[in-house]
């Protein structure tokens, strides 16, 4: 059974009674409780990951870090901005409204990453940003209702 509801979208009704957004109606569906929960799980260790051993050692400075951006030729000023960037990232991914956009943006970091490993470095850790990649589209993917919400926000159509 196919509906119409007062905002318009349109929903179709379950075995259980419950209704769900049509396919194809614009905006999507938020995720099952099933999917939220995982993301929220998935969230959480991306920014424990992003938080600590990756932005911590640019932040301080620490010796493996630098090296790494010294073999660049980037030098201090890029390994402070990159811990910088993926603080904000880890932070945003667990703060609701932002968290679809700070995976596409950790995302965008990462394809950095990846140009970085195979252009400047051995190439040996190549997959370490593919994989991370991947992990933060499954949750641009499920937050996507979020995303789109806050660009309504942002161009002031609340």
């Amino acid at each position: 059974m196919t509906d119409i509801t007062a905002t318009g979208t349109t929903t179709t009704a379950t075995a259980t009674g419950t209704t769900t957004p049509a396919a194809g109606t614009a905006g999507g569906a938020a995720p099952t409780r099933r999917a939220d929960i995982g993301a929220w799980a998935l969230q959480i260790v991306l920014a424990l990951f992003f938080a600590i051993p990756s932005a911590g050692p640019k932040l301080v400075g620490h010796s493996s870090a630098a090296a790494s951006f010294d073999a660049i030729g980037a030098g201090d000023w890029l390994m402070y901005l990159v811990g910088v960037l993926e603080l904000a990232g880890a932070v945003a991914l667990v703060v609701p409204a932002l968290s679809g956009v700070a995976a596409l943006a950790l995302t965008g970091l990462m394809a950095g990453a990846l140009v970085t490993q195979l252009a400047f470095l051995d190439g040996r850790f190549w997959f370490t940003p593919v994989i991370f990649a991947v992990l933060l589209g499954v949750v641009a993917r499920v937050r996507r209702d979020r995303t789109a919400a806050l660009l309504r926000r942002v161009r002031g159509r609340v």
